[in-house]
């Protein structure tokens, strides 16, 4: 099996497993433009020469995921060669990332259609331009993980794997549950208003951080988060990174939610022609 090489651009805040732990959903973009969904993958359990970031190129062996219908969902044959091996980087306004994400894969401005295409199981990635932003907004959450949920968690990775490093068990404590839900409310390129929900690993951290930075002042705290995701990124070339989750990919109304946000800078005059 071939290697295949992909840009990563979604990482989402880590949830609970039974099956598998605490897990990450990690997206990307192959080298033809077309979406790919890693998962399970311990992010938090990779060694740290094995973290990759966003814009990293990894290059794995990939197998599909049976246990998950949507057509982009794969799961790393072996989690050790999640190794970067190389950066896109954010030089020139992005330029190199806008020519990649924008150009190579495919942007959708219509939700209707993304709706449609989930159903029929032929998208559940994407990447989604807005047409107007309303709002950023939150709502709280209950604050810790379901005790039954970590207990179920724990029992099912107790045992030491014989064949494995297991030196993170040791050290290893769950990941915070974040105790707000972030989403934005927007309008799509034929006026239909949605609200969706922002399920970003970046945003998570940002509210951590703020956190810490405000001494523990939840309101100031999300005020800050607010000034990001809203007042800065909107005076960007805003876009999200869509996915929808496999409990709901062919129920809900709208499945999609947003795993990322492209906040890509506009394109200043002098570089339309290089």
């Amino acid at each position: 099996m071939a290697k295949e090489r992909i840009l990563i651009t979604v990482k989402t805040y880590p949830t609970l497993s039974r099956k598998y732990g605490e897990t990450v959903c990690t997206a990307g973009i192959r080298e033809d433009g077309s979406w790919v969904r890693m998962y399970p993958v311990p992010f938090r359990h990779l060694d740290e020469a094995q973290q990759y970031a966003k814009y990293d190129w990894v290059e794995c062996d990939l197998s599909r995921k049976t246990s998950d219908p949507r057509p982009e969902s794969y799961r790393p044959t072996d989690e050790r060669q999640l190794v970067p091996i190389g950066h896109l980087g954010p030089e020139h306004q992005w330029q190199a990332r806008r020519q990649f994400l924008l150009k190579k894969a495919k942007v959708y401005d219509r939700l209707d259609v993304l709706i449609a295409e989930a159903k029929a199981n032929q998208t559940s990635l994407a990447i989604f331009k807005p047409t107007m932003v309303h709002d950023f907004t939150w709502e709280e959450e209950e604050r810790q993980w379901s005790e039954e949920r970590v207990r179920q968690m724990r029992d099912a990775h107790s045992q030491l794997d014989l064949f494995e490093d297991n030196e993170w068990r040791k050290t290893f404590r769950v990941i915070p549950k974040l105790p707000y839900s972030f989403s934005y409310r927007f309008l799509d390129a034929v006026g239909r208003q949605s609200e969706l929900q922002v399920l970003d690993w970046e945003a998570g951290a940002l509210y951590w951080n703020c956190l810490r930075s405000e001494n523990g002042d939840e309101p100031k705290a999300l005020a800050k988060v607010r000034q990001k995701y809203f007042d800065e990124f909107l005076t960007k070339d805003l876009h999200f990174y869509l996915g929808t989750t496999q409990q709901f990919h062919f129920v809900a109304p709208n499945p999609w939610v947003i795993i990322g946000v492209l906040p890509i800078p506009h394109e200043i005059q002098g570089t339309l022609f290089q």
